[in-house]
């Protein structure tokens, strides 16, 4: 697994063009002896194993694949060769965990039912998730449950943290563009200044949150660029302004984007300006059912001791696109600790690297959820 996994990191694939990983990945199920699909969301990789006791039980395992579009600083030995290009969110580790899980079930097949491997790809802001739904992933492998693992920097190696509904928030993006009317900068009066417009919408939008929605439901509204002008002495003609929204509840969402547009509306026209909000909902919060996150902690239980089960800790605002294999199926989404932050750089960071250590756990985690009822 760490030799996979170290090729794996030094060959990074963004979205859609993970070629050379599905490719390895598919070469190797097959020498498992695994019934190998592939070109599910055009690079995604699909194993199917029968156990030798009968069952209708069918279960999916995912694993994401690609990488970041990321320059690594790393200068250990498997870095990155392709500039630019880096495994900065430890897609490489999931991916060999759950190919050592495949290897291993293949000659020991000693679990009930059906295993479905599921090797995804553009989990990152492409949504690889929902592309293989649409290109009917549950309609050719109708699996009862999907389940999904990522390493999570923060929480002590070798520990889970499962959560029982939220675990992760809803990802929305938007652009707002400022149409005013352009002037000399020492002439202010004689235009419309898209830049004033701007910045109090940057304020007013903070309100949102603040004043408009349920504080024990968690949100953030959170303004990331602002592009307009090209000259010290020029008011420019418009501004944009883009950013995105987090949250775990569908009714926040609506509440936010129609809050956003009464802002961007009526804040423009005060000021002699026009303003388009243009709202986009990428990719739902992700929430576990129950029943599968207990399944989860005793599967978890009867690998590691009670203490490296935690099940109370806060969901992360970011997001996670197995939300999508969520609304289609029951499932449970958890983290497998990668080391405290002394022991691990964080998610999307260039000095990030996948903990070696954690490799067989997180395969044995899959292997243990396999067999369980048998």
């Amino acid at each position: 697994m760490r030799q996979w996994r170290h090729d794996f990191h030094a060959h990074p694939e963004t979205a859609f063009e993970e070629h050379r990983t599905a490719a390895k990945v598919a070469e190797l199920l097959k020498s498992f002896g695994i019934e190998v699909h592939t070109g599910l969301a055009k690079t995604g990789v699909v194993g199917v194993l029968d156990g030798n006791i009968s069952s209708d039980r069918c279960i999916g395992l995912r694993a994401d694949m690609d990488a970041l579009n990321l320059q690594e600083l790393n200068q250990f030995k498997h870095c990155s060769t392709h500039q630019g290009k880096m495994h900065g969110c430890g897609h490489d580790g999931h991916t060999a965990m759950l190919l050592g899980a495949a290897c291993y079930l293949a000659e020991h097949r000693d679990f009930a039912g059906r295993v479905v491997f599921i090797f995804q790809p553009a989990e990152e802001g492409e949504n690889g998730a929902e592309v293989m739904c649409q290109d009917g992933l549950f309609d050719l492998f109708p699996v009862d449950a999907i389940y999904g693992i990522h390493n999570w920097p923060g929480v002590p190696t070798g520990s889970f943290a499962i959560h029982q509904t939220a675990v992760m928030a809803s990802m929305d993006v938007f652009d707002i563009e400022i149409t005013g009317r352009g002037s000399h900068g020492a002439m202010p009066h004689a235009g419309v200044d898209p830049v004033v417009v701007a910045g109090q919408l940057i304020t007013s939008l903070q309100s949102i949150v603040g004043r408009s929605l349920d504080p024990q439901k968690a949100s953030v509204v959170s303004i990331t660029q602002m592009q307009g002008g090209d000259a010290y002495n020029v008011i420019p003609e418009s501004v944009t302004l883009s950013g995105t929204c987090r949250t775990f509840c569908a009714e926040t969402q609506d509440k936010i984007e129609h809050r956003m547009q009464q802002h961007v509306e009526h804040i423009c026209e005060a000021y002699g300006a026009t303003g388009k909000l243009n709202y986009r909902r990428i990719s739902p919060a992700t929430i576990n059912q129950p029943e599968h996150a207990n399944i989860c902690i005793n599967t978890a239980l009867s690998l590691v001791s009670t203490e490296q089960v935690i099940t109370d800790l806060q969901p992360s605002m970011a997001s996670e696109d197995f939300s999508f294999m969520l609304q289609r199926k029951p499932g449970a989404y958890f983290w497998l600790g990668n080391g405290n932050h002394e022991q691990s750089k964080g998610l999307h960071n260039p000095y990030y690297d996948f903990n070696d250590e954690i490799l067989p756990l997180g395969a044995s985690f899959w292997i243990a959820l396999a067999k369980l009822n048998n």
